[in-house]
């Protein structure tokens, strides 16, 4: 059987969906592949043990007809009905579906009406005022059309980190154990932890007889769609996923200065050039050289750094935001490590929108070595997510009480995500907040208040006695939507006169707080936590990714909450409201 995985499987499930939507079908059969998606997307089990044993119809949410197309497209790898379908859509309708704001309703309307399907063409009639008299649109929603393309145009060659990162492990497992390949590493952007990722860069030395067979090698790995292009120093491939991945080879002796210089950023390298050329040194991806062609023999990285008397500057500050002067004066601080990581915030119930209970939670913490876990499900307003009116928190606080009393090795504390309500309040009264061990604040409506209106409203937030975290702070959605207009350095410094922590939402889809405010924010006193906002017990994993962004922003083990043991987080926890 050949092995296929639940993303996979959720995309096809959620495509076929759209297709019936773009179709005019009837809605419930579109919803039934939506929440037939959403379902695969959280199973704990493995999918294709699921097909095999034929469990897969047993599963809560997946009828007959679903069952027939999950088994028909794990067990064989393709699935006719969703292919035929493919046929009747033009392609270029998926590409306009990407647009923020324009649903498949939308763009079954300007195809039905303009014939319109694709982007460019979608462009042109917007700027020919096309959409203005179209029903249910207008000059407002063509407006918001063209922004939207503008948007997807900026980002149209960049992925998530986390495809990226899952895309590149079977590329990179197969250099580094290559019996002709001497060392190998990423490089890029995703080896700087960058938000998005452009492409795979991969660094490999070998020796030069070696070349020809293993670009071969490279170009012939399964899940390679298309050669870009094919060297003997770089080969260029696209995968099947539409990522595109380099590899380049280079003699072992110029490794360390490739694996530099391909790592980037041009920024970062434009700075290191002047640097050594300061010094009367010439650097480049071949070498650090003396006397224009006199070689600089250095094996490592860290040795290119101490022949420019530098202090080791790890990848992921490599952006020109002011580590070179930091690696001058050996000021570079000891960044956060994943081992760091003591325990969990942010995480959600099916008490939510959820699907672990409780106990499930614990037990896979307990597991993966945590000490502690902060149970966050979402607020009453948040009714979109299934959020808890005051009976259903009374049940689920009994609960988590039975549970303390299973597990009395673990901590676990009492949580609450609440919505930051336009005027700035949270969405529960004083005597129900003071319940809760912590409440994480977020917005999660209203994302287009006036800048001046949006700032009041987080400063507000943070100002609350009962307020934690202020979660995912800009509430960007990476590659889909922009963060909403404020004053982001007015809230840092409110947060940090009011003892209040931000947390790094290490969902790959927010990355939140931006990394490029991680050196202002801890001057001002801000504390982080990096929070998986997890639904699923998998989403634990997206911590790294967190650690990663944190690691960009300069953070260190110190100025990380669940970095900390159990208690120095209590303490930390209480520290506000007693104040």
């Amino acid at each position: 059987m050949a092995e296929t995985s639940k993303k996979d499987v959720a995309k096809v499930l959620n495509e076929i969906g759209t297709m019936m939507e773009l179709k005019g079908e009837n809605p419930f059969k579109a919803r039934a592949y939506y929440n037939g998606a959403r379902t695969i997307e959280t199973l704990t089990e493995d999918i294709n043990s699921l097909v095999e044993s034929g469990e897969i119809r047993d599963v809560k949410g997946i009828g007959e007809a679903l069952s027939e197309k999950i088994t028909e497209l794990v067990t064989t790898g393709k699935l006719e009905y969703y292919e035929n379908l493919k046929e009747e859509i033009p392609e270029g309708l998926f590409k306009m579906l990407e647009i923020p704001g324009l649903g498949p309703k939308k763009a079954k309307k300007i195809w039905d009406d303009l014939d319109i399907t694709t982007v460019g063409e979608l462009e042109y009639a917007c700027q020919e005022n096309r959409l203005v008299d179209l029903e249910g649109f207008g000059a407002k929603t063509q407006q918001k059309t063209l922004d939207g393309i503008k948007f997807i145009k900026k980002y149209q060659e960049r992925w998530l980190i986390d495809d990226v990162d899952e895309a590149s492990k079977p590329l990179l497992e197969f250099v580094k154990n290559h019996e002709k390949v001497i060392r190998a590493e990423l490089a890029g952007s995703l080896r700087r932890h960058f938000e998005t990722v452009k492409d795979v860069d991969i660094v490999a030395s070998c020796a030069d007889e070696d070349r020809k067979q293993i670009m071969k090698e490279f170009t012939e790995l399964s899940g390679v769609d298309t050669i870009i292009g094919s060297g003997e120093t770089k080969t260029s491939i696209r995968l099947e996923s539409g990522i595109n991945a380099d590899l380049r080879l280079v003699s072992d002796e110029q490794f360390p200065y490739a694996l530099h210089h391909f790592t980037g950023s041009k920024e970062h390298n434009t700075a290191m050039r002047s640097l050594a050329k300061s010094k009367d040194m010439k650097m480049n991806e071949y070498g650090l050289f003396q006397d224009e062609d006199t070689l600089v023999v250095c094996e490592t990285e860290e040795e290119i750094f101490q022949a420019l008397g530098l202090h080791y500057i790890p990848p992921e500050l490599r952006e020109n935001t002011g580590e070179i002067e930091y690696a001058q004066n050996s000021e570079i601080p000891e960044l956060l490590k994943f081992e760091d990581i003591r325990g969990v915030f942010h995480v959600h119930t099916h008490y939510s929108d959820g699907v672990p209970g409780i106990r499930e939670w614990v037990e896979f913490c307990i597991e993966q070595g945590y000490e502690y876990l902060g149970i966050t499900d979402h607020s009453k307003s948040a009714f979109y997510a299934n959020g808890l009116e005051s009976d259903r928190l009374r049940e689920q606080w009994n609960e988590i009480a039975k549970v303390r009393e299973e597990f009395p090795e673990f901590t676990l504390f009492q949580g609450i995500e609440s919505d930051i309500l336009p005027d700035g309040s949270l969405d529960y009264d004083e005597e129900i907040l003071a319940k809760f061990d912590f409440v994480i604040a977020s917005v999660h409506s209203n994302f287009n208040l006036t800048p001046e209106k949006q700032t009041d409203r987080l400063i507000k937030a943070v100002q609350n006695k009962y307020t934690t975290f202020l979660g995912h702070p800009t509430g960007r959605l990476l590659l889909a939507r922009d963060e909403y207009t404020m004053d982001l350095q007015a809230v840092i410094e409110a947060a940090g006169e009011t003892g209040t922590f931000i947390e790094i939402n290490a969902n790959p889809r927010r990355l939140d707080l931006d990394w490029r405010f991680g050196k202002f924010a801890q001057e001002h006193g801000i504390k982080t936590s990096i929070n998986p906002d997890a639904h699923s017990l998998d989403m634990l994993d997206d911590i790294r990714y967190g650690v990663g962004i944190a690691r960009k922003g300069w953070f260190t083990k110190e100025n990380v909450v669940n970095a900390q043991d159990v208690g120095t987080v209590k303490e930390l926890l209480q520290m506000k409201r007693n104040e």
